[in-house]
């Protein structure tokens, strides 16, 4: 995540978990460390993964206290294992104590996420099928978990509601069937917007086609319907397979031939990866 998105994009978030960590002062701090001392804290895996969200990490301290340092010796998207020392922080005893849970629960959440999402990716390892990611996110923190995702080796759907046309069930029921849902999708947005239609069986997925849409979605479709409906396709549009796909069942898809995957599971069931930091002392200056 680069300054200029971190700056334009994630600073507000950041500044907003902050306050909601620290809504008057640390007390606890405060109550231990009267004034400043510069101190040093070791950033250390406690579990294997893939990491994310570093930047994120550090911009929680430098928000804090610009003259904050700290060192990494990994990167987003490498693989860290248990007990590796992954960086140092350096700076006032208080502020680190202060930007601790903050800070980790950024990089301990984004990791998971990339972990996660690493994990499945490799299972489409030889195949040409992308895995997507969905709007399956935690309120005010979908930056930081789509990024997690492209750290995983995974990439983005649409990244919001402004982003792409997607005609779900309720659009095709709002606008009375999945022919005119298409139709009012061509005439509104952009010919630059290409235009997705979700499809719960195979008469939408004929009915899709012959609409012109750009991208049909199978929706909680058996692996038979799936075949059947590429087969209906026949090129005319891209395929993507969704609904309930996680780790565990994704092996099954792999042979069919649709051109995405997509799961919420990505950022809604990835567990968190263990990081801490530990070891604070003091430090000449």
């Amino acid at each position: 995540m680069n300054k200029i998105t971190m700056e334009l994009q994630a600073d507000h978030l950041i500044l907003a978990a902050l306050e909601e960590d620290i809504s008057s002062e640390d007390v606890t701090t405060n109550a231990v460390m009267k004034e400043a001392v510069t101190g040093e804290v070791e950033l250390i895996c406690k579990e294997d993964g893939i990491v994310a969200g570093l930047d994120v990490f550090k911009r929680v301290f430098e928000l804090l206290d610009d003259t904050v340092q700290v060192e990494f010796y990994c990167k987003d998207s490498e693989s860290v294992k248990t007990g590796e020392l992954m960086g140092k922080v350096t700076g006032d005893i208080r502020v680190l104590l202060s930007g601790e849970r903050v800070a980790l629960n950024y990089l301990q959440r984004m990791s998971g996420i990339a972990t996660y999402t690493h994990t499945v990716a490799e299972l489409l390892r030889g195949t040409r099928i992308k895995l997507l990611d969905t709007r399956k996110t935690t309120p005010n923190m979908r930056i930081f978990e789509k990024y997690a995702v492209r750290a995983g080796g995974g990439y983005n759907h649409r990244y919001n509601l402004s982003d792409g046309v997607l005609l779900k069930d309720n659009h095709i029921g709002a606008a009375g069937s999945v022919t005119k849902a298409v139709q009012l999708a061509k005439e509104y947005a952009p010919f630059v917007r290409k235009i997705e239609v979700e499809a719960e069986n195979l008469d939408m997925v004929k009915e899709a086609v012959d609409a012109g849409a750009d991208i049909i979605m199978l929706d909680n479709m058996t692996t038979e319907e799936m075949q059947e409906a590429i087969r209906m396709i026949d090129g005319r549009a891209k395929t993507e397979c969704s609904g309930n796909v996680t780790k565990e069942n994704i092996g099954s898809i792999t042979a069919l031939g649709v051109d995405y995957v997509s799961s919420g599971a990505l950022t809604h069931s990835a567990p968190i990866l263990d990081i801490s930091l530990k070891n604070l002392h003091a430090v000449q200056e």
